[in-house]
């Protein structure tokens, strides 16, 4: 087991904890997805588990060493272990290049340069090797952070937020480059994220927070078919929940439904359409049925009186 979180006990106050005997394991060789609402803990988590936050019960081991702290260790953070935050703490006067490869060594000049050109094709920044980070937008600046933190290939990779300030068509290209290269050299990868339905193809395991509580730990594909509760089904973006009634009255088995999970057909329950709107590859629908609005997804425009059936 690379990293194991045993009855974790924080508070930033005494009147209200955030994590109660926390408990998870991470194993080696994974991408790990920290998911739920800002302040349900995930960034504090981050930093407990890096060494940037005392705890005041509890053990974290990393690869069967006892993690010590803040009070424990003079320099903080861990070795074997690299974490990009929202702080991505570049060096202001050396090149996208020099900061790439601050932490390789020197002792064979043509492979570390090398390896920078390498990192820099994984963060799609090769023309700004030369470029200083105060030219850089915020999204390039972290992209810097992350091919530097790969460049010591730690064990352990931890990414707050990492896409958060990349344009669509650049979180695309990263997230796949990134995610094959941890994989490709075996870096076992924690990652924070709001947007799960964006990562789902490259997750191994999703671990979800509500509150400092543990609300669900699962492969990605269990979360997304069987979340715990409607706070889970919502992480995973637009969802259609009913309440116990409403489930009898559907004759449904489960509270939650994706839109495409609902399907217009032949037969089933009748709904009226309320909007019908080109959303890119689906239409988007609101129909109502049984006094209950419901989100749609279609491949067609509707319109009037249609009827609907539940996969």
């Amino acid at each position: 087991m690379l990293l194991e979180i045993n009855n974790l006990y924080f508070s930033y106050t005494r009147e209200q904890p955030l994590f109660q005997n926390l408990n998870l394991k991470f194993e080696a060789g994974r991408i790990i997805a920290l998911a739920g609402e800002s302040g349900c803990g995930k960034s504090t988590l981050l930093n407990l588990i890096y060494g940037l936050l005392d705890w005041e019960n509890g053990e974290i081991i990393f690869d069967g060493t006892h993690l010590l702290g803040p009070k424990g260790n003079l320099v903080p953070g861990e070795a074997e272990m690299k974490f990009v935050a929202q702080n991505f703490d570049l060096m202001p006067y050396a090149t996208v290049a020099e900061n790439v490869g601050k932490f390789i060594s020197n002792i064979n000049l043509t492979k570390k340069k090398e390896t920078v050109t390498e990192l820099l094709e994984v963060v799609g920044l090769e023309e700004f090797a030369n470029t200083l980070p105060k030219n850089l937008s915020g999204g390039q600046q972290q992209r810097v952070a992350i091919a530097r933190a790969l460049s010591v290939m730690p064990k352990l990779l931890i990414l707050d937020e990492p896409f958060s300030n990349l344009d669509f068509s650049r979180k695309i290209e990263l997230r796949e480059r990134l995610f094959r290269y941890v994989k490709q050299n075996n870096i076992s990868l924690i990652i924070s994220t709001h947007e799960l339905q964006d990562i789902i193809p490259w997750l191994d395991q999703i671990i979800i927070l509500q509150n400092g509580r543990l609300i669900q730990n699962d492969t990605a594909e269990e979360a997304f078919r069987n979340p715990y509760n409607s706070y889970v089904a919502k992480l995973f973006g637009e969802v259609n929940i009913f309440n116990e009634n409403e489930m009898s009255d559907f004759q449904i088995s489960k509270f939650s439904y994706y839109p495409r999970e609902i399907k217009v057909s032949d037969h089933g329950f009748e709904a009226e359409v309320l909007e019908s709107r080109f959303a890119g590859n689906h239409y988007w629908n609101k129909i109502r049925a049984k006094n209950k609005e419901i989100a749609v997804y279609s491949d067609r425009k509707l319109e009037g009186r249609i009827n609907i059936s539940f996969e």
